[in-house]
């Protein structure tokens, strides 16, 4: 199945989802960060922000695939939304002790590394590539591991599995994101390659 053309679409139902994730972003920090400033804790607000934002997350795909709604804007916001929540989550779990600084270090720094094709993409006059799979399924497992982890933060048995299942989680949505960093690479080394490339 080959993927739509995406069109000039601005005022869809995927891109009012993901301007709304988008907007999530500041307050699903001022949730999980309230601990570290001696306030309450705001916990279950935060997964249930987290939780919505992943559903949206599928759901404006979908909706975007089905209904002929693939827009260039809505290929710049949807990743765009799940970086900053990723971002956003990894500052608040290292914030409050939740995860090691070095695993948030981690994730930054192939954010980081990942400017550097795409600078050279831009510099052949080409846009960013399309998500693909794996990195749709890094995403999803780095949204699953974070509520799971935060959920984790606390005593008993329910928070113990939590967090177990939550490292798995975190443990294969790295691995996978530096995959799917390494396919992002090579996508970008051929089409460069490419006769017709831009010079």
């Amino acid at each position: 199945m080959t993927e739509p053309t995406p069109g000039d679409q601005v005022w869809t139902i995927p891109n009012a989802l993901s301007l709304l994730r988008l907007l999530g972003v500041p307050l699903f920090l001022w949730l999980i960060l309230q601990p570290v400033f001696h306030g309450p804790h705001y916990d279950g607000w935060a997964i249930l922000l987290l939780a919505v934002s992943g559903a949206t997350d599928y759901l404006d795909g979908k909706i975007a695939r089905a209904f002929g709604q693939v827009s260039r804007i809505g290929q710049l916001l949807d990743p765009a939304a799940d970086r900053l929540y990723i971002l956003s989550t990894l500052a608040g779990l290292a914030a409050r002790q939740i995860i090691p600084v070095w695993l948030a270090v981690l994730l930054v720094a192939r954010d980081l590394l990942m400017s550097i094709p795409l600078a050279v993409l831009r510099r052949h006059g080409y846009g960013p590539p399309p998500v693909h799979f794996l990195g749709k399924a890094a995403t999803f497992n780095l949204l699953y591991a974070f509520p799971l982890l935060l959920l984790g933060d606390g005593t008993g048995l329910l928070h113990d599995v939590a967090g177990e299942v939550g490292w798995a989680f975190a443990i294969w949505g790295t691995a996978l994101y530096y995959l799917a960093a390494g396919l992002y690479v090579v996508q970008v080394r051929r089409l460069i390659a490419r006769p017709d490339s831009a010079a």
